[in-house]
């Protein structure tokens, strides 16, 4: 199969390894990656913080890359950004009275999927191969267990690695705080969910809390990291990616 990836703004421009480790994993298991140049921001941002008006351009530039691109579905590691695209593209084009804009955001949001629905429901494969000795507990972000319902697939993933001790995290629906500009906005409030987090992951004493999502891990990995906690935060993609020939550590 032929999949297009979709890296995000944070992939592109602090979290790269996890856009390479979705990468790994997808061509390991025997599919060709491909990577439109032209792609940006999804417009998540602008369209949670209600500024849908300058969204238009931007959602309409992702319909266009990836409408043009080559490719039989699109991926990303990340919950958040492809709810953007399945439920909010073609909610901006309708408002903004563009049909034809719309049509294409539905067509290019119905062949895109976050990392765990493409393996899962897409390709039918749990087992990917990985190796992963070290003990884990996983956190399901917001968007992807609420907005794309992807319910227990990265559990399954999880589940199926070599060497994994996987521990469940207590309240792990329980938001982590982050919400993009939510934590910014709403600090003390962001901050006092994100200790209720951290208080869950560290009650069952992993080496890594992981999540499918790179911007809620910064955020729980910034609060950890703070406390000297020695927890350390590694994304789904990563583990997934991981073997005994290409180990990624706990660190």
């Amino acid at each position: 199969m032929r999949i297009a990836i979709m890296a995000t703004c944070l992939g592109d421009a602090l979290f790269p390894d996890v856009v390479r480790a979705t990468v790994t994993l997808l061509t390991r298991l025997g599919h060709e990656v491909v990577f439109p140049a032209g792609q940006t921001c999804c417009g998540q941002m602008h369209v949670n913080t209600g500024y849908l008006k300058e969204a238009l351009p931007v959602v309409r530039h992702h319909v266009e890359v990836f409408s043009e691109a080559d490719y039989d579905v699109a991926v990303a590691p990340s919950g958040s950004c492809v709810g953007s695209v399945r439920h909010q593209h073609a909610m901006v084009a309708r408002r903004a009275g563009d049909t034809a804009l719309t049509e294409r955001a539905v067509a290019v949001a119905s062949r895109t999927y976050e990392l765990s629905e493409l393996l899962v429901d897409v390709l039918g494969v749990t087992d990917v191969g990985a190796y992963y000795p070290h003990r884990v507990t996983y956190h399901p972000t917001c968007h992807s267990l609420r907005m794309l319902r992807v319910g227990d697939k990265p559990m399954q993933l999880l589940r199926a690695v070599e060497g994994i001790d996987l521990v469940e995290l207590p309240q792990a629906e329980q938001c982590c705080g982050f919400g993009g500009t939510f934590a910014l906005k709403n600090a003390d409030t962001s901050s006092a969910m994100l200790a209720d987090k951290i208080g869950n992951v560290l009650e069952v004493r992993p080496d890594v809390c992981s999540a499918g999502d790179a911007s809620c891990l910064m955020h729980i990995g910034g609060g950890l990291s703070r406390l000297g906690s020695g927890v350390h935060t590694v994304h789904l993609a990563q583990i997934l990616a991981a073997t005994r020939e290409q180990p990624v550590g706990a660190a």
